[in-house]
């Protein structure tokens, strides 16, 4: 049963940290993915073809796999205020950097670039929230941390679309604009962070102190629950067979996410409406997704089910893709786009309240992080092989299709992992009797 201190002192926290941090992955993913908007009349000013565009938008994740892990790992040494502040100004820097590209190699150089910046803020928050908040509470928090994506998208299409008509002020084309206008924040917000957040609940002055002292007795009994059954080490973190599944897992989950982000304008596009017309549908399928993600990670919190909760996200969204790819008018493609949000959204929180159920320490820093870097490199698949396969067909179906057959393997895997764990529980409460 929920005492009173308990809900006063979560409810304080999430109102202190929940907001802040949605703010910063709002600006995140908006500088992450306008890209996909840019493209509209970008990939038209410097002549690139869908592969190449596809391969540019891609690359970000190649750097954010190679310095997922050790980013991560400084996070946890130095704490989350200093490091996630280095972040957001390094990827600011370099997102209003994009307005100046002049062709391929400098297109592909700053998205690599800005991978290797951005890398560990995601992992590094997913981190962060297993200091402050019981595991009980984690998929419910995560939900709202992630609603940040699915918002950004919402509010970020029409502005996007908006700042694309500044085409000729001061000289500068509207894609120009829009990578100035929306890299500015990211470097204010590192600022902000330095003076805002807290590392952890011991430093938390703004708790009395008696909240401060049941927070800090809570996680660190939570921790020491864990006993034998967790690794803490950052070498075990990285050689567990379930941060691999659970790596693969979310790949499939990145591919279709970041096929949202980088190429949903196109695909609307191409029934002929403006890139203002296009912002304001592309805003209409994640805000449908916003409500069930909520709504799905607390049902996983309140009945303590994950698989399937994350095998029947993944099975809609790969449903979503395959209809997108089919088809006819803007009507069903919105739909369709629809359902591929609501299923990449919902099966992101009880994905990600899973690690930290095994690891902690040093090795959750490293675990999370490796899911999330080898996971990311969906990202870059999912793009590449659309614009790829778009070049060669014409049509964006095939990519499409390839995108929701590697959903379906997250499904497929899920379910596997979810035996294994079954099965070594079986063993171990065997053993013990």
């Amino acid at each position: 049963m929920t005492s009173s201190l308990e809900r006063q002192v979560l409810r304080k926290i999430s109102w202190r940290i929940v907001p802040f941090i949605m703010l910063l992955y709002f600006i995140s993913f908006i500088d992450r993915v306008n890209i996909g908007f840019a493209s509209l009349t970008m990939n038209k000013d410097l002549g690139f073809s869908s592969s190449v565009f596809g391969f540019g938008a891609g690359i970000f994740f190649l750097g954010y796999f190679l310095f997922e892990v050790p980013s991560n790992i400084v996070l946890d040494r130095v704490g989350a205020r200093l490091w996630i502040a280095r972040v957001m100004v390094t990827w600011g820097i370099l997102s209003v950097a994009f307005a100046f590209i002049k062709g391929e190699n400098s297109f592909y150089a700053l998205r690599f670039l800005l991978g290797v910046a951005e890398a560990g803020f995601f992992p590094g928050i997913i981190l962060y929230l297993s200091y402050w908040f019981p595991a009980r509470r984690r998929a419910q928090v995560v939900s709202l941390f992630m609603a940040a994506a699915p918002i950004s998208t919402v509010l970020g299409s029409p502005l996007s679309g908006a700042l694309l008509e500044m085409h000729g002020i001061m000289g500068l084309k509207g894609w120009q604009w829009m990578f100035i206008l929306e890299g500015i924040p990211a470097v204010l917000l590192g600022f902000a962070v330095l003076v805002y957040l807290t590392d952890r609940p011991e430093k938390a002055t703004w708790l009395a102190k008696e909240e401060r002292e049941w927070l800090v007795n809570t996680m660190n009994a939570e921790h020491a629950a864990k006993g034998a059954r967790a690794h803490h080490s950052i070498w075990r973190g990285l050689a567990d067979l379930r941060v691999l599944a659970l790596s693969l897992i979310y790949f499939g989950t990145s591919a279709g996410l970041y096929t949202l982000g980088i190429w949903a304008p196109q695909i609307i596009k191409q029934f002929g409406l403006s890139t203002m017309n296009v912002g304001l549908l592309n805003a209409v399928p994640p805000t449908i997704a916003i409500v069930a993600m909520i709504l799905w990670a607390r049902h996983s919190d309140r009945t303590g089910e994950r698989t399937w909760h994350v095998v029947i996200a993944c099975l809609i969204a790969a449903v979503g893709l395959a209809l997108a790819g089919m088809a006819s008018s803007v009507v069903t493609v919105v739909l369709a786009l629809s359902l591929v949000n609501v299923g990449i959204s919902s099966a992101k929180p009880p994905l990600w309240s899973m690690p930290t159920m095994f690891l902690s320490g040093p090795a959750a820093a490293a675990g999370i992080a490796t899911i999330n870097s080898i996971g990311n490199l969906g990202g870059f698949v999912g793009p590449s092989a659309i614009g790829w396969i778009k070049d060669a067909t014409g049509s964006f179906l095939g990519g499409l299709y390839v995108v929701a057959g590697l959903l379906c393997l997250s499904a497929a895997l899920t379910l596997v992992l979810a035996g294994s764990q079954r099965r070594s529980q079986s063993v171990a409460e065997t053993t013990n009797t």
